[in-house]
């Protein structure tokens, strides 16, 4: 399953290192991996992982990949950028986390 997570319209990046310390505050194992294709969060011991669109370190969306049966993993991810002020995205646009 896919959770398109977003910053508000208008909102200042956030580097990556301070989107792994939220996750890390939500006891998540979270590790940056920067890859030539692009940047990850790699969750240790989960299944789910965390494909996160940078630019320069800094960042303003992300796409949560989890797994089904880790659905408290991704509450605790969504809780994260919840914190930082993140929102949801889907097709009818931005939703409260």
């Amino acid at each position: 399953m896919e959770t398109q997570v977003t910053l508000p319209e208008g909102e200042f990046p956030m580097t990556i290192l301070e989107v792994v310390a939220a996750l890390k505050k939500q006891k998540l194992k979270a590790k940056h991996d920067k890859q030539s294709w692009g940047d990850w969060i790699n969750l240790e011991g989960q299944e789910t992982v965390i494909a996160i669109e940078s630019m320069n370190g800094l960042t303003t969306r992300a796409t949560i990949e989890s797994s089904e049966s880790e659905s408290e993993v991704l509450q605790d991810c969504l809780s994260a950028f919840r914190k930082l002020g993140w929102l949801g995205q889907d097709q009818d646009g931005p939703y409260p986390l």
